[in-house]
Parts: C-alpha cells; structure tokens; sequence
C-alpha cells in the first residue's frame, strides 16, 4: 500500500493507494490522523482492498456542518455550518488529485465519518452525485433540524449501500441535543428502509468514544460489499 500526501488550502489529504487496478475510492473524513491505524484495522478485519482518501486538519466544526449550531457546552465551539463551501473544496480540488494517483479508474466512490464527519457522509448525498455510497458511523445525527432536512429532502443519486451505527450508551445524557441521537437515528434509518435503500444498521456496545476505529474500519468494510 503506497501512501501520497498533498497539502489543499489547509486540508491534509493522505491517500493510501493500492497498487491494484480500478479499486474502490473511500473518503474518509477524520478529527485527527491520517488514517493509518483505520487502514491497519481494515486490514486485520480481513477486509477486501480499497483505496482510502483520509481528510484531516479539517476545520472540525465549520467544514463538517450543514448549518450553525449553538455550543453543546459552556467551553466547546459552535457549529459555523461550511458543509456547502468544504464539500466544493473536496469535489474540486481534493478528490480530482486524489483520482489522478489512482490506478485506474474507481470502481465507486464511497464517503464515510465518525461523530460529525458521519453527519456530513450523509449530508453530502443530499448535496451532490459524486458518491454512491455512505457510512456514518457514531454519526452526529442529533443535530437539530437534520432528522427533518432528511425526510423531506431528496438524494442527489440513490446510493447502492448505507451503513449507519451507533453505541448504544450516545443518548445518555442530559445534553438537550446529544440526547435525541438515537431517537433521530432509528428514525432516518426507517425513513431510508421505507425508500427501498440498501441499508445497514447497527447499535454497538458503548459511549461515543469506544472503539472509534474499530467501528470506522467496519462501516467502511461494509461499504466495500454488496
């Protein structure tokens, strides 16, 4: 697995490319790394190989909303809602350097998140056709308005494949936000089952930070079958 690096407008994209021809394209949105460890899992979860787009040094709270949100505590940021303005960015410049040091053509391009980078997978299906399938994993389907943007918006293309998990510990909270995420969760993933998607759900054991790379390697896996 080669690994290419390339810096845009602040956005570190690493990309870690197989040597194989016309391999799936996954991009992953991530808080921290580049997505070294993800790959590592994906590889020990007996996964089929991919191509992995890891997007890091994001501005976390701006590129990954769809609209502002206010500060889920007296010290955390609010949301600033630049979903439109990074998605450009990302289909412009950073997924056209991406796929011009692929091996051959993707065979689809898939978006996955953890937390509020899975809130902007699904959110960039109601915004463009580039990707065809989408795994929000812990997504921050709390956000307020989203549930409704959701079932009264139409995908830009019907994805071949949904994966949406959580744990099963997120909604206990008094947070008046964070703990509507189950609830608005099982709710999208009803309203996708009633569309006819191909849709994959899963309710892990634990808290918001439990085995994040775990669950990221495994709803990208899942994306990687039919």
């Amino acid at each position: 697995m080669d690994k290419q690096i390339c810096v845009i407008e602040g956005r570190k994209a690493t990309l870690h490319k197989s040597q194989r021809v016309s391999l799936p394209l996954i991009v992953l949105n991530h808080y921290s790394d580049d997505g070294a460890a993800i790959m590592a899992e994906l590889l020990a979860q007996g996964s089929t190989e991919c191509n992995l787009l890891v997007v890091n040094q994001l501005r976390w709270e701006h590129d990954m909303t769809p609209w502002t949100c206010p500060p889920l505590g007296r010290h955390e940021p609010s949301c600033s809602g630049g979903a439109d303005e990074y998605l450009k960015l990302l289909n412009t410049q950073i997924l056209p350097w991406a796929k011009e040091m692929l091996v051959g053509k993707p065979a689809f391009i898939g978006i996955a998140g953890y937390s509020l980078a899975g809130l902007f997978a699904l959110y960039a299906m109601y915004k463009c056709d580039v990707f065809t399938r989408a795994a929000s994993m812990s997504g921050s389907l709390w956000f307020p308005e989203f549930k409704d943007f959701v079932i009264t918006h139409e995908l830009c293309k019907r994805p071949d494949k949904i994966y949406i998990s959580l744990g099963d510990r997120e909604a206990y909270t008094k947070n008046v936000y964070l703990k509507t995420v189950q609830t608005n969760t099982e709710e999208i993933v009803a309203h996708y089952r009633k569309l006819g998607l191909d849709i994959t759900w899963e309710l892990n054991c634990g808290n918001h930070f439990k085995d994040t790379e775990y669950r990221s390697a495994k709803g990208i896996k899942a994306l990687l079958y039919q």
